[in-house]
């Protein structure tokens, strides 16, 4: 006899659609808190130069943010990414890392990144009904400001960054990979 389970992966008495939003508000905090650090690392080389003011908006747009689902993680009881340790480092050396490639570079990773959150949020938005209608609002109110900071880095030369597609695949694919690992672990 199989006793292969071929149900869902839910105990008896589970709330699927808990697990979710444990999902969702657990891997947006790891995002906003990735997006901090990219933004510090952007900062810490950029900082006193032409973009350093451009930086800080959005850097402190970020920073809302993480605060807006640091509340959430505690009213909600949701338990954290295990790998924020990991998005601590792995987020400031590519903020460091493109910055240092030159400003351009440092635009090509925010627009990067900010397009895959786009999609990101709304594919929650989508997933999310009007008993999460306020979670709903702050995610499209969020995802308008990461496309604001999308726009922000393709008038300032995103996309003459050197090797532009190559470097914005890479960052794109990181991106996504942190978003799947940050949603389970």
């Amino acid at each position: 006899m199989n006793r292969t389970r071929k149900g869902p992966k839910y105990l008896p008495g589970d709330n699927p659609g808990t697990r979710d939003l444990e999902s969702m508000i657990r891997v947006d905090h790891a995002g906003e808190f990735g997006a901090k650090r990219i933004y510090q690392g952007q900062i810490a080389v950029l900082g006193k130069g032409p973009k350093g003011d451009i930086l800080r908006h959005m850097a402190e747009q970020e920073e809302r943010h993480l605060a807006k689902f640091e509340e959430l993680v505690a009213e909600r009881r949701v338990r954290p990414t295990a790998l924020q340790p990991i998005w601590h480092v792995a987020g400031f050396a590519l903020g460091a890392g493109t910055a240092l490639l030159g400003e351009k570079a440092a635009m090509a990773c925010t627009v990067a990144v900010e397009e895959v959150i786009d999609e990101h949020y709304r594919e929650q938005q989508a997933a999310l009904d009007d008993s999460e209608a306020e979670l709903r609002d702050t995610i499209e109110e969020f995802r308008l400001e990461e496309l604001e900071h999308r726009d922000i880095g393709l008038d300032h030369g995103a996309e003459q960054a050197p090797a532009y597609p190559v470097l914005s695949a890479a960052i794109k694919r990181a991106s996504k990979l942190a978003i799947w690992l940050s949603e389970r672990v």
